[in-house]
């Protein structure tokens, strides 16, 4: 797949945690979004591999603090 931009991957993270578009931005902590659920944490396992043919393990996972955080991780 073709690298991504910094607007398209924040845009994917809001349709994994459900919200529109526009909602999130870099410096967002995920956890003030009730959105950042477990189904949205294993949605973002799937697509990272699907998408970017990264293993996202979940210590990785537990040490992303901001939606900046995921989007460095993708690349």
């Amino acid at each position: 797949m073709k690298n991504m931009t910094t607007e398209e991957k924040v845009g994917l993270i809001e349709e994994l945690m459900d919200l529109d578009e526009g909602t999130l931005s870099l410096e967002d902590r995920l956890e003030d979004y009730e959105e950042w659920d477990s189904l949205s944490k294993l949605s973002l396992i799937a697509e990272t591999k699907k998408k970017f043919n990264k293993v996202l393990s979940t210590d990785e996972l537990r040490n992303f603090i901001s939606v900046k955080d995921i989007c460095d991780f993708l690349g």
